[in-house]
């Protein structure tokens, strides 16, 4: 089941062009090219309608939400004023399973999602177990006190999972051997380690 899904999520990363997990990333080096048998293909050129779905698509996957989730976020985003992308982008980076990933506690947004889901993880001290779970400035996330003998977050607390990830954002104050994360405040757009041309996402929902 895990390598079905790991297959699903490389060739998934191979047709977006675009690295999902540290394995695609691995396997993206060797096959730099879309997957099937016309993978090396050139392609013609897109047309603006499918340059932007493909941009929506990119977005969703590395946040690994379903296309409602996305909706109902960026009519969230275009409620609240100002730039409509960066807003989006607050809003799916303030999601639970989002914090969790950029903490260092989990490897993947779907490890992430999978901690959460089964009650490893606490805000505040309470058990969460819903990874859309919109986490507030000031609060903390942090390990159930009896999770945290758990092979992944020994892994965690090691820093094995920070090896592959990005850099701890500064909107996060992570500390790792106690795997505790507090979110500070609500990031800008530079910060961000996701790959997107927000814009083209907004301009998708707004045709």
């Amino acid at each position: 089941m895990a390598n079905a899904r790991a297959r699903r999520t490389v060739r998934l990363s191979r047709a977006l062009g675009l690295a999902l997990t540290p394995k695609a990333e691995k396997y993206m080096e060797r096959r730099p090219y879309g997957p099937g048998q016309h993978g090396r293909a050139r392609k013609k050129q897109d047309s603006d309608y499918a340059v932007r779905l493909r941009e929506k698509q990119r977005l969703r996957a590395q946040y690994g939400i379903r296309e409602a989730q996305m909706l109902s976020a960026f009519k969230e985003a275009k409620r609240l004023g100002g730039q409509t992308g960066d807003n989006l982008l607050a809003l799916l980076e303030s999601r639970l399973d989002a914090l969790v990933l950029r903490a260092g506690f989990a490897r993947t947004i779907q490890q992430a999602r999978q901690l959460v889901v089964h009650r490893h993880i606490l805000v505040n001290g309470q058990r969460v177990d819903r990874p859309s779970f919109k986490v507030q400035p000031g609060q903390l996330i942090h390990v159930h006190e009896k999770s945290e003998k758990m092979v992944p977050f020994q892994m965690a607390a090691a820093g094995e999972h920070s090896k592959v990830l990005p850099a701890v954002p500064a909107y996060l104050d992570v500390k790792l051997e106690a795997l505790q994360a507090t979110y500070l405040r609500a990031p800008e757009r530079a910060e961000i380690p996701v790959t997107c041309e927000e814009n083209l996402v907004v301009e998708y929902y707004a045709r």
